[in-house]
């Protein structure tokens, strides 16, 4: 396939996924966003990645739109635990960013349509992830046939990792021949903590991206994938 523009966050799931498409595509690039979140440090890890990668990597502002707009609703933008429920909806975690995914996915659209680019990567999971409603498969395919009707055109949203465990994207990896990469140029952890370095990465088992990407380093290791 020719070309395709992979949305990369610089943490474990989009990296791998950049690698998956520069496999698959002829041609990649790379888009991540700055929302105000607390652990920007992922934008610096991301253009390390994409330059490991050979992926020109582009930077969208959303501050004054997506990170004012839910100010309060999320606790990766300010303060608060990122382990907590969350204030307005206790059935979903405080680190959920509401409309995150689909403002992403929509500037991540309008990006490519204007590059010539109908595909586009997306790392979410609905297997083994932190419960966001905006990574679920339904919540993906819905996006991409809404927005094809508005560009008026076959966008694809590809998802490699839809269907797999944390300990299956360690695997994919593996099978890209980038476990080093992902382990020490990534980052994942919520807290933008970098001081400690494990096995898996680098981060801080006090937040739950942390602990799902140790869990899934842990459970790879042990089936021998890594």
């Amino acid at each position: 396939m020719p070309a395709t523009l992979v949305l990369l966050s610089g943490g474990q799931d989009s990296s791998t996924c950049l690698f998956w498409a520069a496999r698959a595509f002829e041609r990649v690039e790379a888009l991540g966003f700055d929302y105000g979140q607390r652990h920007e440090v992922e934008l610096r890890q991301a253009a390390v990645v994409a330059g490991i990668a050979g992926a020109p990597f582009t930077v969208l502002r959303l501050r004054d739109s997506l990170g004012v707009s839910v100010a309060g609703a999320t606790a990766l933008i300010g303060a608060g635990d990122v382990s907590a429920p969350h204030a307005l909806a206790p059935e979903l975690p405080a680190s959920f960013v509401p409309g995150r995914n689909a403002v992403f996915l929509a500037h991540a659209a309008a990006f490519a349509f204007a590059r010539g680019i109908s595909d586009v990567v997306f790392g979410a999971s609905q297997t083994d992830y932190s419960g966001y409603p905006d990574c679920r498969e339904e919540f993906v395919d819905a996006t991409a046939r809404s927005l094809g009707l508005a560009l008026d055109s076959d966008l694809r949203i590809h998802t490699p990792l839809m269907h797999l465990s944390k300990a299956e994207t360690w695997r994919l990896a593996a099978e890209l021949g980038v476990v080093d990469t992902i382990v020490e140029h990534t980052h994942t952890d919520y807290n933008g903590d970098r001081s400690e370095r494990h096995p898996w990465g680098y981060g801080r088992l006090d937040n739950p991206a942390s602990i799902l990407r140790a869990r899934g380093w842990e459970e790879a290791r042990d089936r021998g994938w890594v």
